[in-house]
């Protein structure tokens, strides 16, 4: 319908249907608003006219501005100069300009324009009072003139908005320029260096200084350089510059209207002699370690990696590099498709010294690709590859087709940009009805869409930029169902001519030290020549791009071009851009008639006039020139990995402008098309990844160019996914097994790579040795040989000879081995046999494995009659080498047990005969003790027909791996008694019957696995239990969880009963007493649960007519059993004894009755504690305590809560021994308890007191006292009644005078007298308990006796010394008070050993015996002080000190003499 809105348009979010004039109305509605603020202040009608003026003049200038082309505005200067023509100052300029001339300002911008010519007009309004006046007085006549003038404006305007913005530049806006350039500096180190500069421009210019084109951070060099900006002057200041920062720096200033750079040079001197020996000296070349070859080895690599857009990826490779120089670091470089990728803002690149690592920051499909990572040293390069798919995120619209990608810009000047992108591989199910371009301006986040209706072709110019801008676009692509999601932005680009951009980016030549700027003076008054080499670049229906090249002329100033097109066949040229010429030599056409043929000229016009055309082109048609590929050719699939195949097709014939191929699979049946790949591939190969293992996939390839997606070729031939056959990798490790006169027998090691396909044979060669040269190779054996193991003939004697051993499989014959070392061929005469060979390692456990190996072919002197196997783990030195078994073993295997989890390990083997030990064999692989995820076990399986079967299962199957049993590991090939069924996953081993010759070990290895393997050891035991569970199966019986027996219930009733494992509702029970099958009565109650299988009888008492066998037989379908109990003799009467027994503790528990019967309890404080639980008590319920018939304590009311009786006995004695006894009554009868403690009783008790005792002793301790040694440990509590007995060497102590034992408190003590060495040895004590007793020990010998000697002979001597001693034993007052003249006498008592020498001090001098003062020592006992006439000097303090060997003593007193008269006049 006409004027309806595709689709597309009405839900797209970024649609807006009037997106293109909104510029148009933005600018109008500021026009009125602004009209408005000036209509309302204006004060007469001349300045209304006045601003009509201004507006109109405009318009006139611009319709003369169409008769030639516009000149070329000179330069605004805004110096201030002085008559000298020296600048002295800067004039700031006041602009005015109409609004509506601000047609791409930022809001900003327009905020300032329009603040200025508001301002103005305040100011010249409003000059005066009177004015003022006049425009309050203003006419609505007027005020509607003005309204009507002002709409008539704003049609104009919005008619030639367009023309406006091209031919009159605002004379605010203009490009940046350099008033004054920054100069060149040639400074010494460690000085300072400031680079400044002016910049004009309109708006603001954003400056930005490069060193060598590298952009200056301050912040990533604090203190190094600081940059400054005010009022138009920049400034870098370098500060204490070094031999580094001589470099080339550059200035660039950019504004919306374009960028200008400008150059400066800083040199460094350094003076003569100064080196800074910090630096490190320059390198030559990569490395200046010479001599040194470094090996890289590139580990831990990242595989094939799928993501989807939007996600982050890491892929990390840890790189190895011998020999390790910390200040050396290699080359790190990361490629895709071969191209070199930068740091940026989708890639980040790390190194971290051992591993290198890219993050794709935001995947999109433009990242998808072959990723190589290339590190280099000085020794070469080493690389690693691996590719990365990236999915389309999901849609937002269901069915939408996927993004476009790979946008790019070509063909960028002032009047368009061309946009090109790549088709997505996926569309949603539904084709793709074209694409929309979008636009953002750099520096915004407002997206506008540049075409109304989606394009088909893969490229599109867009127009009605803004020169100067740079931009930004993205794509998406549109189906019936929806719009795709957007693609990757592409790089940003301004829109100017090439010229122009690279004038003003001032691209500069790699820095040679200096700067060389020439200009060319332009030349005025010529009129251009003719353009050259015009011609049609690219036409399509929407529109058709030329180019040409300029006049030849050099100095032309202000070229532009006029392009002029005719109708082919007519010579009517019509000029095409008639409004504005065209700057650049490049110029897209729109609206041109689609099937009509044009021809084309340019003419070049400046100031001086327009130039003659160029020549016209060949007619050309409107259309695209550029057809949809063909389909690609026949499409082979080929096997490649298990998760990958690898595609190949015949390319498309005649394709122009090929952009690359899409390849899509599917697995058979499935009719579901899934892309291999997002981003279009140029080769006729492609590896498809990600394929699910087994499946079946066909294939199918389209080509894409810019006119879009071929049909699709046809399907492939089927092809399953598994891994590709090749031939095998070389054998390794050959080895001699035996050498006679003229033969050799050569064993190898199975190539690490098999080739996806089973060994066939191998193949030897061999050559001669002559002085170290080698020969030719000659072929050992035509036909291939299964083992490895193969004996070369035909050899010279003394002659050496090198070897190499070929593997094949079915896709060929594999390249050989490297050459093994050179052997002699001589017969070999040693007695101990050769080494053993083909050492294989299964059944790998994280604790144990199974070694297997072949005997050695070399026998020596006597039959090899044994093996040794040694391990070491497998970085441990060869001194590590140990034995597993001690005792050789017969057999050619053995499962190494008691291995460590995660430790890896080596084994090799010996041989043995009579003469001895042979050498060892070749050390096996490394093997870590682990047991792999997944791993089974072979488990035994016994059907229902009694069949025994081995069974085991592999997970990891692959679609060539086959299940190999074998008995005692040779491999089964008799399947008459043992079959072998597999089926998928599962193989099993049934045995027709199983026997005594099916004794051995089973094992299952499954090829083409990472070693999947098992066994099962059928011992002579197992196979009993295995026989009698295949009985069973044969011969079914009703499992029993538990056999027919007999318990007894409350009030002496008797339960027969047995429970079945599992029984059927069908089953049935019949209950036989002597042969005669009972039936439910009084007497006998039969119960039989189904659901729990229990089965029983209850009989309400046992007579003595029930004595004999009771029977349950079960029966369920063919299975039957039975159970049978023999009540007997004693044990039918001790049942019936309990049974009536029973029944009488019944009718107890009807009254109060004992729960727990009285008994005694010893706590750990050795206190005795009667106590009894009771049950069925109530208020009036009494219990009564008694001993030997005398009441002892009475519980008259007892609480129904409370349940245990208790009587304590603190300190237990013989007295308390004794019948104690408790009797419970109330109305509904009474119950009684005994306890005899007496006799046995009571001496059992004590032993429980004599435990707990013994248990708290402490252990035996030494000590030494004057008399001897003392042995002792304490008890928390004793008791006279306590039994001990002191041991010395395990026997008794006889007690004497020497030897004593006692107690006191809590400590039991043994006292040896007069020790001697004889004494020496072990001591116990030993507590009777009654039970074992209990034993504290203590040895007195060595040191602790030296010590405990040792002590009591100090001991000892300090209280012989303490006895003997001289001492002053009394008869001495403190104080002597005495008359003048009278006598004084004093006598001590003296005692010593021997006899203390005796001396008299006064006032701590010594005295000494005369008329005056008598002293007198008698008898060697008695001391005495004498004055017969005692007078004041006598008066003092006075001392006796005796002393002998064993110490000294004194005695002091004070003698106080007085005159009678004195004392007579102190009394008054």
């Amino acid at each position: 319908m006409p004027g309806s809105i595709p689709f597309y348009q009405k839900h797209h979010r970024h649609y807006d249907r009037g997106y293109r004039s909104k510029e148009t109305e933005s600018k109008i509605s500021q026009y009125q608003s602004s009209s408005s603020r000036y209509v309302a202040g204006s004060s007469s009608t001349s300045a209304t006219s006045r601003s009509r003026g201004l507006r109109v003049s405009s318009h006139s200038g611009l319709e003369e501005s169409r008769l030639s082309p516009v000149p070329k505005r000179a330069k605004p200067t805004y110096l201030a100069v002085d008559k000298e023509n020296q600048i002295i100052g800067y004039v700031v300029p006041i602009f005015r300009g109409s609004q509506e001339f601000a047609t791409g300002f930022s809001d900003t911008e327009q905020a300032r324009v329009r603040d200025t010519a508001a301002y103005m007009a305040r100011r010249d309004l409003f000059t005066t009072g009177l004015e003022m006046e006049r425009s309050e007085q203003f006419s609505r006549k007027e005020a509607m003139r003005e309204s009507a003038e002002r709409i008539s404006l704003n049609k104009r305007i919005h008619e030639h908005e367009e023309h406006f913005k091209r031919m009159n530049e605002d004379s605010l806006m203009h490009a940046p320029e350099f008033v004054i350039k920054p100069r060149s500096h040639t400074v010494w180190e460690k000085q300072c260096v400031r680079l400044h500069c002016t910049v004009s421009g309109w708006p603001d210019p954003r400056v930005i200084w490069y060193k060598n084109n590298v952009a200056i951070d301050p912040l990533a060099n604090p203190g190094k350089y600081k940059l400054e900006s005010r009022y138009s002057v920049h400034s870098l200041e370098i500060n204490r510059c070094d031999f580094d920062d001589t470099a080339q720096y550059r200035v660039s200033a950019m504004n919306s209207k374009g960028e200008l750079s400008a150059f400066a040079s800083v040199v460094v001197k350094r003076f003569k002699g100064e080196v800074d020996e910090s630096l490190p000296e320059p390198r030559h070349g990569p490395v200046s370690e010479y001599g040194i070859n470094f090996q890289t080895h590139i580990v831990d690599k990242f595989g094939v990696s799928f993501g989807r857009e939007g996600e982050t990826m890491s892929l990390g490779c840890t790189v190895i590099i011998y020999p390790a120089l910390h200040r050396y670091q290699p080359e790190v470089q990361w490629y895709r498709d071969d191209v070199l990728l930068s740091p940026s803002k989708w890639y980040h690149m790390h190194w971290s010294g051992d591993r290198a690592t890219l993050t794709l920051t935001h995947l999109n499909k433009e990242d998808e690709g072959l990723y190589t990572l290339r590190v280099t040293t000085k020794s070469g390069y080493e690389t690693y590859s691996a590719y990365v798919f990236v999915r389309d995120a999901d849609a937002e619209v269901e069915g939408a087709p996927g993004a476009p990608l790979d946008v790019r810009c070509l063909d960028a000047n002032k009047d368009y940009i061309i946009v090109t992108w790549k088709q997505p591989a996926v569309d949603g199910g539904n084709s793709i009805l074209g694409y929309f371009v979008d636009r953002c301006e750099v520096g915004t986040t407002h997206w506008i869409q540049c075409n109304d209706t989606p394009v088909k072709f893969a490229r599109f110019p867009v127009t009605g930029l803004v020169e100067g801008r740079s931009y930004i676009f993205r794509v998406r692509a549109v189906n019936k169902s929806g719009m795709s999601r957007p693609s990757r932005v592409s790089e940003p680009v301004a829109a100017m001519d090439p010229a122009d951009r690279a004038r003003m980016r001032g691209t500069s030549a790699p820095w040679t030290g200096q700067i060389i700027v020439t200009e060319e003076e332009p030349a005025e008054g010529i009129v251009p020549g003719r353009p050259l080499e015009l011609q049609v670049t690219e036409a399509t229906k929407n529109y058709v791009v030329l180019s040409w090249k300029p006049p030849g002329e050099k100095g032309l100033e202000g070229v532009m071009y006029y392009v002029e097109k005719c109708v082919a066949g007519t010579d009517s040229w019509q000029r095409v851009n008639t409004e504005i010429p065209v700057k650049s030599p490049r110029f897209a056409l729109f609206d041109l008639a689609e099937g009509k043929s044009y021809s084309f000229r340019v003419r070049c016009c400046n100031s001086a006039g327009v130039g003659e055309p160029s020549d016209p082109t060949e007619a050309t048609t409107v259309g695209d020139k550029l057809d949809i590929p063909s389909a690609p050719g026949k499409v082979v699939p080929t096997r490649n990995t298990d998760t990958s195949v690898v595609v190949s097709w015949e390319a498309s014939r005649d394709v122009k402008e090929l952009i690359g191929y899409y390849i899509e699979g599917s697995i058979v049946g499935s009719n579901v098309w899934e892309p291999c790949n997002n981003k279009p591939v140029n080769g006729t190969r492609f590896i498809c990844h990600g394929l699910m293992t087994g499946e079946k996939y066909v294939f199918r390839v389209r080509a894409v160019n810019a006119a879009g997606l071929s049909q699709f070729s046809a399907e492939s031939e089927p092809v399953e996914v598994k891994a590709a056959i090749a031939s095998p990798a070389p054998p390794y490790g050959i080895t001699i097994l035996e050498c006679v006169r003229d033969s050799m027998v050569l064993a190898w090691k199975q190539p690490t790579f098999i080739g996806g396909a089973d060994i066939t044979g191998y193949f030897v060669d061999y050559r001669e040795v002559i002085d170290g040269v080698p020969g030719k190779w000659h072929e050992a054996n035509i036909k291939a040989v299964s083992e490895r193991a193969y004996r070369v003939s035909d050899l010279k004697e003394n002659r050496k000879y090198q070897f190499q051993v070929r593997a094949a499989n079915m896709a060929g014959v594999g390249i050989p081995s490297l050459p093994s070392d050179t052997f002699l061929c001589e017969e070999w005469t040693i007695a101990v046999p050769g080494p053993p060979h083909d050492l294989q390692i299964r059944e790998v456990r994280s604790d144990s494995l199974m070694l297997l190996w072949k005997p050695p072919v070399y026998q020596g002197r006597d039959p090899v009659n044994g093996f040794y196997i040694d391990i070491k783990e497998a970085d441990a030195p060869e001194e590590a080498w140990r034995g597993v078994n001690n005792k050789a073993t017969e057999k050619a295997y053995m499962k190494i047990k008691n291995l460590m989890e995660g430790e890896t390990y080596v084994f090799r083997v010996r041989a043995q005969n009579k003469a001895g030990v042979g050498k060892t064999s070749d050390v096996t692989e490394p093997v870590p003790a682990l047991t792999k995820p997944g791993t089974k076990e072979i488990v035994v399986d016994v059907d229902d027909d009694g069949v025994v079967s081995l069974n085991f299962e592999c997970c990891d199957l692959t679609p060539d791996s086959k299940f190999v049993w074998s008995k005692n590991y040779e491999e089964i090939t008799d399947t008459s008694h043992l079959s072998i069924e597999t089926k998928g996953n599962k193989s099993k081993a049934v045995f027709s019957a199983l026997g005594e010759d099916d004794i051995g070990i089973y094992s299952c290895i499954v090829t083409h696995t990472d070693g999947a393997s098992a066994g099962y050891d059928l011992s002579a035991e197992e196979l009993k239990k295995l026989l009698e569970i295949s009985h069973n199966h044969k011969f079914p019986i009703i499992p029993l969880k538990s056999e027919l027996a007999v318990e007894l219930m409350e009030k002496g009733r008797v339960r027969f009963w047995l429970q079945a494992e599992k029984i059927s509702a069908n089953g049935k029970v019949d209950y036989v007493f002597n042969d005669n099958v009972l039936s439910q009565g009084e007497k006998y109650k039969m119960n039989f649960d189904k659901n729990t299988g229990v089965i029983e009888m209850i009989m309400e008492s046992l007579t003595p007519a029930d004595e004999g066998t009771f029977t349950f037989q079960l029966q369920d379908g063919k299975a039957t059993n039975q159970s049978s109990l023999v009540l007997i003799g004693d044990v039918f009467k001790e049942l019936q004894k309990e049974s009536e027994f029973q029944k009488k503790e019944f009718l107890r528990k009807q009254g109060p009755h004992f729960i727990e019967y009285l008994s005694y309890e010893v706590t750990p404080e050795c206190c005795v504690i009667l106590k009894c639980k009771v049950g069925n008590i109530k208020k009036e319920t009494s219990a009564l305590w008694y001993k030997d018939g005398r009441e002892i304590k009475a519980d008259e009311h007892l609480g129904f809560t409370e349940g245990v009786l208790k009587l304590e006995i603190a300190q237990i004695s013989k007295k308390d021994s004794g019948v104690y006894e408790v009797v419970l009554k109330d109305d509904r009868g009474k119950d009684t308890s005994k306890l005899n403690l007496t006799d046995q009783g009571f001496k059992d008790l004590m032993n429980e007191v004599f435990s707990f005792i013994a248990n708290s002793s402490t252990p035996l301790k030494i000590t030494s006292t004057d008399q001897g040694i003392r042995l002792y440990t304490f008890v928390s509590y004793y008791n006279d009644l306590l039994q001990v007995t002191w041991h010395y060497k395990d026997s008794a102590i006889a007690f004497s005078d020497r030897i004593k034992s006692g107690v006191v408190g809590e400590q039991l003590w043994l006292q040896i007298t007069e020790p001697t060495e004889k004494d020496m040895g072990k001591y116990a004590i030993e507590f009777n308990d009654g039970k074992g007793g209990l034993r504290r020990t203590v040895e007195l010998c060595g040191q602790a006796f030296d010590d405990a000697f040792a002590e009591f002979q100090r001991l000892k001597a300090a209280a012989v010394a303490e006895r003997n001693r001289a001492r002053v034993a009394g008869g001495l007052p403190d104080v002597v008070t005495i008359q003048e003249g009278k006598a004084l006498n004093l006598t001590c008592n003296i005692s010593g050993d021997p006899v203390p020498e005796v001396t008299w001090l006064k006032n701590d001098r010594e005295i000494t015996s005369d008329n005056h003062c008598i002293l007198k020592f008698e008898s060697g006992k008695f001391a005495s002080f004498h004055i017969t006439d005692v007078n004041t000097s006598d008066s003092g303090k006075y001392s006796i000190l005796v002393k002998n060997k064993y110490g000294t003593e004194s005695g002091d007193f004070t003698v106080s003499v007085f005159i009678p008269e004195e004392a007579g006049g102190k009394k008054k």
